[in-house]
């Protein structure tokens, strides 16, 4: 089941951005000059889904609260994971190992900076945890 639901999705993407975070807030240093943003893909495993409509509802707050933190370091707010496979090199599947749940996407200065924003995450306090990788430009 969804940690991530959809409406929350809708309403950080289109309602207004409360502020922006800055590198102050998480307090690590920023980029070197003329050093350009990464993205970096939050990948949350585990957690659980809120049993009761009250939780539900509280639960859904919680995210949507999170991501108008994040300000315009949201590059995409992600979708949550639903049934998965793992295809191996002999072209056979199984069952994922991983237990991924869902992502997003951030942009940030540092990876350093990224696990900071990461920390206010809702699946931590479900919990589940977040892994934050860098996406290498191409």
């Amino acid at each position: 089941m969804s940690i991530l639901p959809i409406a929350i999705r809708r309403r950080v993407s289109a309602g207004p951005l409360r502020r922006l975070v800055t590198v102050q807030d998480a307090g690590v240093a920023g980029p070197i000059k003329g050093e350009a943003m990464g993205n970096f893909v939050l990948a949350y495993k585990g957690g659980s889904m809120a049993e009761t409509p009250a939780a539900q509802e509280a639960a859904m707050k919680a995210w949507g609260d999170w991501f108008g933190t994040l300000g315009s370091s949201i590059v995409d707010v992600g979708n949550p994971f639903g049934a998965s496979t793992a295809v191996q090199s002999d072209g056979s599947s199984a069952g994922a190992t991983a237990g991924l749940s869902g992502y997003s996407v951030l942009q940030a200065d540092s990876l350093e900076l990224a696990a900071k924003l990461a920390a206010g995450c809702p699946v931590l306090a479900a919990g589940g945890t977040v892994e934050v990788y860098e996406a290498l430009a191409m």
